[in-house]
């Protein structure tokens, strides 16, 4: 599966983005989606994912009320709508794919990024204050 994310850039706090990340080479809806973003010097965090059928989302607490993940199944497309930006989110924002997070997994499984299998190149996202 190959994932390509775009809809970075550079925006000022309280400002809105939207990332796409397009999957290309599997059955999309067989997988379940995330996003997780790199800040300079940290480590990677979960962001926000979404289960593979149900659209069920799980979001970090960190983004619950600002941003919005969602999937369109017919375009083979993941978003992440960002809304009420802060200088604490910039990084790089990654997306990714999981073939093994099934019916039964529970939030904190989404959250782990070792359960994730494919991963995006990543796209920058730059708040200014």
């Amino acid at each position: 599966v190959q994932l390509q994310a775009s809809g970075g850039g550079l925006v000022q706090a309280g400002g809105s983005l939207r990332l796409s990340c397009a999957a290309s080479g599997g059955t999309f809806s067989s997988y379940a989606m995330g996003w997780f973003r790199q800040a300079p010097g940290k480590g990677r965090e979960f962001v926000a994912a979404i289960h593979r059928s149900s659209g069920s989302p799980y979001l970090a607490d960190s983004v619950k009320g600002r941003f919005t993940i969602s999937r369109d199944n017919a375009k083979n497309t993941v978003y992440l709508q960002m809304n009420s930006l802060k200088p604490d989110d910039t990084a790089v924002y990654y997306c990714t794919a999981s073939s093994r997070l099934q019916y039964y997994s529970v939030s904190s499984d989404y959250r782990d990024e070792t359960n994730y299998d494919y991963w995006g190149q990543g796209t920058q996202v730059t708040v200014s204050s």
